[in-house]
């Protein structure tokens, strides 16, 4: 299984900090944006207003609201993951994998509970809207490979990957039935979708 190369949405990346700070200001406003009147009615002209950029400045970043949505989606994953690699870091292999799966499965509950405009676009599952096939969970599993085969010192292998892959997909389906029992997330839903993971990571890795 090779790594899935990584998504880029943006036509022109930024080169000096104030269009980077510009286009930090776009994604912000696309968040916001989302959270407020959703996906359908998302457009370029209310992010360059809710952001106070030119529109032209949206339309040098990306050629559509798709574009910008797939952004936001990348910038989830690239937070996401740098969440993750900090506590890990931290925990310096103490708990082996079972501490370093509650970190991955709590950073992705808070996400979701937090991060603006998250709800609808995740890590790229959501777009367009209610369609959750493709390979952002591929992205996000090879990420969390690499991660996790450094803390437990092992091999990044076909069969890490696959393993890895297999927890990402299930915990991804049950994490989103938890959101729609509950509004913050069914806490009973979320427990039996850490007990399902243990009990298959432990059979694998253990």
């Amino acid at each position: 299984m090779k790594p899935v190369p990584r998504a880029t949405s943006l036509r022109r990346a930024p080169v000096q900090r104030r269009s980077a700070e510009r286009l930090t200001r776009i994604l912000d406003a696309c968040a916001e944006l989302l959270d407020e009147v959703g996906y359908d009615a998302l457009s370029t002209r209310a992010v360059a207003l809710r952001a106070g950029v030119p529109i032209g400045s949206v339309y040098r970043f990306f050629g559509n609201k798709r574009a910008m949505a797939d952004a936001l989606a990348e910038r989830n994953l690239e937070r996401y993951t740098e969440h993750v690699t900090g506590r890990l870091a931290g925990a310096e292999g103490e708990g082996g994998w079972r501490s370093a799966m509650d970190v991955v499965l709590d950073e992705y509950l808070d996400m979701k509970r937090t991060a603006p405009g998250f709800s609808l676009v995740d890590f790229g599952n959501q777009i367009p809207v209610g369609s959750r096939y493709g390979e952002p969970n591929h992205r996000v599993a090879d990420r969390l490979t690499d991660l996790l085969s450094a803390y437990l010192d092992r091999e990044p292998d076909d069969d890490l990957r696959r393993t890895v892959l297999i927890a990402v997909e299930t915990a991804d389906t049950l994490v989103h039935l938890a959101f729609r029992v509950a509004p913050e997330g069914d806490e009973k839903v979320i427990e039996e979708t850490r007990e399902l993971l243990r009990a298959y990571l432990g059979r694998v890795l253990d």
